[in-house]
């Protein structure tokens, strides 16, 4: 059978930020609320019962949260990564959606995110390049394993937009949920399969993906989706 990585992309759960639809980006001191403790110690259910080799977070407090909650059924030692660290988003940092919302760069954020840095902060399109380099690694680590991987709703978005071919100017289509998990399968040959998205049911592990028949020159089918419990 192909070998593959299958990677559970988490994002943490809720705080209060959220709630106020203010922009946390790495301010300190932002946790989860009792809502998000609740979400995470959901999500850590859901995954109990998988075979999981290693869990990874971005270092800002509100995922360390999440994933300490993730990793506790399977007594892993959380890996802190700067690469799933939230963008970096400089001057707007700790300030409200509906302010941000009447700047002209607002404009460029949700219509051609590709050209947008913040001020004093990061581009986009940096934050995409620096989280796929971590991802291409750790694939290459843990061949026919699972990992979870902690982050925040920006950065996985931006992950999903590249392994399903869609343009970075159009990742605000993709809809992430506090502490919902994504599941992606990154095959050795090269294959992508995206198996679960923004999902918040019960997850098991996919079948592997047959080789192709020697005899015959055709592979068999490929699962589109994770089978459901």
């Amino acid at each position: 059978m192909p070998h593959m990585a299958l990677i559970a992309l988490v994002r943490h759960g809720e705080n209060e930020w959220v709630r106020e639809h203010r922009l946390a980006g790495w301010i300190e001191g932002v946790h989860l609320n009792d809502n998000g403790r609740k979400q995470a110690v959901q999500a850590s259910a859901r995954l109990a019962h998988l075979p999981i080799s290693a869990i990874y977070s971005s270092p800002v407090a509100r995922c360390v949260e999440t994933a300490t909650a993730l990793s506790a059924p399977h007594q892993l030692e959380l890996i802190l990564e700067e690469a799933f660290g939230e963008v970096r988003y400089g001057d707007w940092e700790g300030e409200k959606i509906e302010k941000l919302a009447k700047l002209p760069e607002w404009h460029i954020v949700q219509h051609f995110p590709s050209r947008m840095a913040f001020p004093d902060g990061e581009a986009l399109r940096e934050v995409q390049f620096r989280a796929i380099q971590k991802l291409e690694e750790l694939a290459q680590k843990h061949q026919d394993e699972m990992i979870v991987v902690c982050s925040h709703a920006d950065l996985i978005k931006l992950v999903l937009a590249h392994y399903l071919g869609v343009h970075i100017d159009l990742f605000q289509r993709i809809a992430v949920s506090p502490a919902s998990i994504s599941l992606l399968a990154l095959m050795k040959n090269g294959g992508i399969r995206l198996l679960r998205l923004n999902d918040t049911g019960p997850i098991s592990m996919p079948p592997k993906p047959a080789e192709k028949d020697e005899k015959s020159g055709e592979a068999a089918a490929e699962p589109d989706q994770a089978p459901a419990e």
